[in-house]
């Protein structure tokens, strides 16, 4: 069968519900081959194929042949797909020369026990990127801990297969979106079965962001470790946005915002952005130069 992607996708509340009902719409499928065009698409963000190669992933693990299909037309828009490598690793190729560009944080997908590859991946892509907004040495090893606790945290809760990820620098508009994505056990899960009782998944979700709240136990160290990755978006304008079950957080200028969504996600989505601001180095304020 063929079924055709939205013909926007955006990292927004509506971008991520358009994703989630894609996935809800093929969900009981199993052993089909299962094409996904490309043709009607007029803008997709390249970040977010993370999450289409999570729900690709949850496709095949029921048995499902994927096929990529009808994208000439998108490529002749852009060809930051191929350059990302989303493209070349599910077997689509062209003969098109591509672009010489350094905006794209390759899509990449990691097995649990890959954290050193993760770690290199956060250094050398997105820290060391030209594009990042400049830090101190120690900030950047902090922020680099921060963003790779949301592996340890997809490693340890999700038990998933992969961990996907994928980036991307938006010149125009300033900004740069990186994407982490796993197809494991959801917040919500964790979060419900920790404190014994149901709670909406958006409420879930805001527990698990408050600072000492964990579902992890025994020696494995609490929390999703992201308190210094909330100082950095606050300071630097960003935003966090996490999709779990059908509940959405994102916490924006300094203000959370939460709700429940029509579709769920088997798995956890978490998109990191980042302003990029000319001339400003950020650092810790104990360090000579405050923020």
């Amino acid at each position: 069968m063929k079924i055709y992607l939205p013909t926007k996708i955006t990292s927004s509340i509506d971008g991520y519900e358009l994703l989630l009902r894609f996935q809800n719409d093929l969900s009981q499928l199993q052993n089909t081959t299962i094409e996904i065009s490309f043709l009607n698409i007029q803008w997709f963000e390249a970040n977010l194929v993370a999450v289409l190669g999570a729900i690709i992933e949850y496709l095949e693990s029921k048995g499902n042949t994927i096929r990529i299909v009808e994208y000439e037309t998108f490529i002749e828009k852009t060809d930051i797909l191929f350059r990302n490598k989303f493209f070349p690793q599910h077997r689509v190729s062209t003969d098109r020369p591509l672009l010489d560009s350094s905006t794209q944080i390759p899509y990449k997908k990691f097995k649990d026990y890959e954290e050193s590859l993760y770690n290199d991946y956060i250094q050398n892509e997105l820290l060391n990127n030209t594009d990042f907004p400049r830090h101190s040495t120690r900030l950047g090893r902090e922020i680099r801990r921060s963003i790779f606790e949301l592996f340890e945290n997809a490693r340890t809760h999700g038990k998933c297969n992969y961990i996907h990820t994928c980036g991307q620098f938006f010149p125009t508009k300033k900004k740069l979106n990186i994407t982490i994505v796993d197809t494991g056990k959801t917040i919500v899960g964790n979060v419900q079965e920790y404190l014994g009782k149901n709670k909406n998944s958006s409420d879930c979700i805001d527990w698990a962001m408050k600072m000492n709240n964990t579902t992890k136990t025994g020696d494995i160290p609490g929390g999703l470790g992201l308190g210094l990755i909330f100082e950095f978006i606050n300071i630097n304008k960003g935003k966090i946005q996490v999709i779990s079950s059908n509940g959405y957080w994102e916490l924006t200028n300094g203000s959370v915002f939460y709700t429940d969504i029509n579709f769920s996600f088997s798995g956890t989505i978490v998109n990191l952005e980042f302003i990029l601001k000319e001339g400003e180095t950020y650092r810790f304020h104990d360090e000579p130069i405050v923020f």
